[in-house]
Order: structure tokens, then sequence, then C-alpha cells
């Protein structure tokens, strides 16, 4: 069912059978990364949160980003609490492993992180654990009724920060 939603949210864009279904599983970053042939940063996972009125906010972040408490905190004034598996599906309509800002169950607040715009192409789920659709920032933002971008994510500029680094030096 959660495909299906997702397939008619894209059929406004005649993006429906852009949606890749895959044999083997793409519930997580890695597997996802692994059956698409990707980066596992350019997997951009969906993230619920407990929002300040018990309806879920969801957060996009590339997938190598994790959730910087402090900055999460400042940027939505309250504490970032993750859903359980019965909420993510129950908020969403999508089970954990499948969720998207896409098709979803009820009208929640979508916010990408700017983790992802260091890629050209990334790939969110599709409402099941082996689906996805490859898209750019811009598509993501449009299709998901975005709200904003944000900076609530650590762990990724690291790995890009050595990177320059060691460029820096070869040059």
């Amino acid at each position: 069912m959660s495909l299906e939603s997702v397939k008619e949210h894209f059929k406004k864009w005649n993006r429906d059978n852009d949606i890749m279904v895959f044999e083997s599983s793409s519930a997580t970053v890695q597997e996802a990364a692994d059956t698409i042939g990707v980066q596992p940063a350019q997997i951009a996972k969906t993230l619920s949160f407990r929002g300040k009125d018990e309806k879920a906010i969801l957060v996009v972040a590339a997938g190598d980003a994790k959730i910087d408490n402090k900055k999460f905190r400042q940027k939505f004034e309250f504490k970032a609490r993750m859903l359980s598996p019965d909420e993510v599906l129950e908020q969403t309509g999508h089970p954990v492993g499948g969720v998207c800002p896409f098709g979803l169950e009820n009208d929640l607040d979508v916010y990408l992180d700017i983790s992802l715009k260091r890629f050209e192409k990334i790939y969110p789920a599709c409402g099941s654990t082996n689906s996805a659709i490859e898209l750019t920032c811009e598509e993501l933002e449009e299709y998901s009724y975005a709200k904003e971008w944000v900076d609530v994510c650590k762990g990724w500029e690291t790995e890009n920060s050595e990177a320059q680094e060691t460029e820096n030096v070869k040059a």
C-alpha cells in the first residue's frame, strides 16, 4: 500500500514509472547503496521525529549524516526524539526502511538537510523496503513539498573536510 501511495504521488510529475523496485532489500543505507550501486552518502534517508504537538516532522539527510542534537534543538526548539517503528508507520504510512517524504499518510512538515547538497543525484526510498528513486536536490525539494533546507546534521562535514585537505595537499 505504501509503495502505491508514493507511485500515486509521483504521477503528478509523470515520474511514477521512474521508481525502482528491487529484488533485494534497500531498507538500510548500506543495503540501498549496494543495491543501487552508489556510495552510502548518496542515500537520502528520512528520519522521523516527534514534533512539538505530537505530530511528526521529517528530516531528509545524506546517508552518512547523523543528527546533531545541539543544532536540532537550536533549529526546532525541542529535543530530537525519534519515533518508534509503530509511530513511524502511523504518522507516515510507510514502514521503517521505506520511509520517505512522498505519499504520506498525514500532512507532515518536511525539512531537507544541507548534507544532501554535495550530490548531483540522491536516492530516497519510495515507501517500501525495496524501492528508491533517483532525484536531484531540486526535485527532492519540489516533490517532498519541503518547508526549507536546514543544517541539523554532523559527521558528513568531517569526511568532506578530510577529502578537501587531501586534495589541497596534492595540489
